[in-house]
C-alpha cells in the first residue's frame, strides 16, 4: 500500500474575518490536510492510503481526529471508499467551492485572501482532483446531518508529490 506522510492542516475560519452582517458567516469553515507521497504514486493508490490514513478519521465537527474513530464527516468510516471519489475538473471544484464560499453575499478581502492563498491555490496546482460523490443519508452516522453543507475533495499534486483532503463545511 502506498504510504502518505502527513505534513500540515491549514484551518481556515469564517468567524475570523469581518463580515458586515455578523452572521454572514454561516458557521463555515475550510479545512485542508496535506500529506506527502512517493514519487510514481497512482492516484487509486492515493486515494486507498487518504481513506485508510489515521487523519481521516475526522468527523470534522470539533472533535478533532480520532485514531480509532469510526466517523469521517458526515458519514460512517465503514461506508466511504476510495471508489466513493470521481474525477473532477478544476474549473467544476473551483466553481462549487465559489459558490459555497459566497452563497451568503459577497466575502471581505482578507477571507477572499485567505481563500486564495490556500484552498484555491490547492485546487489551481493540482495535477488531478477528485470529489467525495453524496453517499446519502443512510451513510450518516448517528450525528450526520449537522452539517448543512459538506464538500469534500481529494487534490493531487504529482509535480510537489503532495496530496492534500480538503473539506469545505459548516457546522
Amino acid at each position: 500500500m502506498t504510504e502518505l506522510d502527513f505534513v500540515d492542516l491549514t484551518f481556515v475560519n469564517f468567524r475570523d474575518h469581518p463580515f458586515a452582517d455578523g452572521r454572514a458567516h454561516g458557521f463555515r469553515w475550510v479545512d485542508l490536510k496535506s500529506f506527502r507521497f512517493p514519487q510514481g504514486s497512482r492516484d487509486s493508490d492515493l486515494l486507498a492510503a487518504v481513506v485508510a490514513h489515521a487523519q481521516f478519521r475526522d468527523d470534522y465537527a470539533g472533535g478533532g481526529v480520532d485514531p480509532g474513530g469510526t466517523r469521517h464527516g458526515p458519514y460512517w468510516l465503514r461506508t466511504v471508499s476510495p471508489h466513493d471519489y470521481q474525477p473532477v475538473a478544476r474549473a467544476e471544484a473551483a466553481q462549487v467551492l465559489k459558490e459555497w464560499a459566497n452563497q451568503q453575499g459577497g466575502l471581505p478581502g482578507s477571507l477572499e485572501d485567505a481563500l486564495e492563498a490556500t484552498l484555491f491555490a490547492v485546487v489551481n496546482s493540482a495535477s488531478r482532483l477528485y470529489r467525495l460523490r453524496d453517499l446519502g443519508r443512510d451513510a450518516f452516522h448517528d450525528w450526520g446531518g449537522v452539517h448543512i453543507d459538506f464538500h469534500e475533495f481529494v487534490a493531487i499534486d504529482h509535480d510537489r508529490q503532495v496530496l492534500t483532503l480538503l473539506v469545505a463545511a459548516d457546522d
